[in-house]
């Protein structure tokens, strides 16, 4: 066997490759392009690399071209934690001398000795990448738009609180097209109270309002015409460019967060998996796709359904020392499945008789609300684990009994 580690960088990389004993047999400083990628193919067939017995790579990413690269035909590649690396590293040198050379010797040796201890990076299909490239972005356009959101209510608080009162009764308030609207056209609350009914009217229009109109520019007027404590003009005014700018940034985050929601809902239904997902109660097309893009579809990669709830981080962990015992949540997680799963977990108790009947049947053991909704995500996953292994759709009376279903 011929065991292959690479050390990345942005611009180049060092290779090095080793046999059964741990002898260096060669090593290569490749550029990060089209050519550096043809040297390291060209060195790997050199040394035995062939279609039907590719040579294992590790390296410590799992993203990027150079991993595209290697990840064609049958080639296992493992992303190696940098951390496990460096753990390593001392096994070799206790001087604590580093390079980049040396690190891609390691990485190598990694495999030469505990390959059985590492997974390789999985086998899942193109459609399953681009769904999770696109569920991942819109999850992240999602935290930013909220970010986002929360610097501008908090600005609002310091000079400008009829503005949060008017939009408080609308979901998602800040983030709505019309409230984002009112505020362009009045940045600070010496200018809203000025607003004519037809310039809100207006401005609710450009949003896409059709319906209800009349009823919101009277309630806006009103409560911009109230009695509010100002900031002197001059500051007023400078809070107000403030707002502004955030109010671009908003805009901007809004428009990212729908066109990649658009996105995902046009690419997670043609994968076969996605009428699976989404016959569990709480999993919709975007919370569906989370799930997929985190878990993927290749079916190899969990040895049972252990180990997918380990990596989920819902199962719990046990820590014993001596006489010391103790079973805690898990820190060491795919925080991305964790957020979807708390999620999917809160969102089953309003569409399942049964997933509500087990939630309270934990909270009735002494569980609090953390721990009961993590406890239900832990079994609904183990649920999915079967469903996805034995290709079957979610079935309420199999998942729960009905002594649960009572119970809710």
């Amino acid at each position: 066997m011929i065991y292959c580690g690479i050390d990345w960088a942005e611009r180049t990389h060092d290779v090095a490759l080793v046999d059964d004993s741990g002898q260096l047999l060669a090593k290569r400083h490749i550029t990060d392009d089209a050519a550096g990628y043809r040297i390291l193919l060209d060195l790997l067939a050199e040394y035995g690399d062939t279609e039907d017995n590719p040579i294992p790579v590790a390296t410590e990413t799992s993203r990027g071209l150079l991993v595209a690269v290697l990840r064609t035909g049958k080639r296992k590649v493992f992303a190696i934690n940098p951390m496990a690396a460096a753990r390593y590293r001392d096994r070799h040198s206790v001087s604590r001398k580093k390079s980049d050379p040396g690190d891609a010797l390691v990485l190598a040796n990694i495999l030469r000795t505990d390959m059985h201890a590492h997974r390789p990076l999985p086998n899942d299909s193109d459609l399953a990448r681009a769904v999770a490239v696109l569920a991942r972005a819109q999850q992240d356009a999602t935290w930013n738009r909220q970010q986002i959101s929360n610097q501008l209510r908090s600005l609002l608080r310091e000079y400008y609180p009829s503005a949060l009162a008017a939009f408080e009764s609308w979901k998602n308030g800040l983030c709505r097209p019309e409230a984002r609207e009112v505020l362009k056209a009045a940045p600070t609350p010496s200018r809203a109270a000025r607003l004519t009914r037809p310039q809100l009217a207006a401005a609710l229009k450009r949003a896409g309002r059709q319906r209800g109109i009349d009823a919101d520019v009277e309630r806006i007027r009103e409560t911009f015409r109230a009695e509010w404590a100002h900031q002197p003009p001059l500051v007023e005014d400078a809070l107000g460019r403030q707002m502004l700018a955030l109010l671009v940034q908003l805009d901007a985050a809004c428009t990212a967060a729908d066109d990649l929601a658009k996105a995902v809902e046009e690419a997670f239904p043609q994968h076969p998996d996605a009428d699976i997902l989404l016959s569990f109660p709480g999993l919709g097309v975007q919370l569906g796709a989370r799930v997929l893009a985190e878990i993927g579809d290749d079916r190899d990669r969990f040895a049972d359904a252990r180990g997918l709830k380990a990596y989920a981080g819902s199962s719990p962990i046990t820590r014993a020392s001596g006489k010391k015992s103790s079973i805690t949540r898990r820190w060491v997680k795919n925080d991305r499945l964790n957020h979807a799963g708390y999620l999917w977990a809160f969102s089953a108790l309003t569409n399942s008789p049964g997933a509500k009947g087990h939630y309270r049947h934990r909270r009735d053991q002494g569980d609090w609300h953390a721990a009961a909704q993590r406890h239900l995500f832990n079994r609904m996953l183990g649920q999915l684990y079967h469903c996805l292994k034995n290709r079957v759709l979610f079935d309420e009376e199999t998942a729960f009994p009905t002594v649960l279903v009572a119970a809710a």
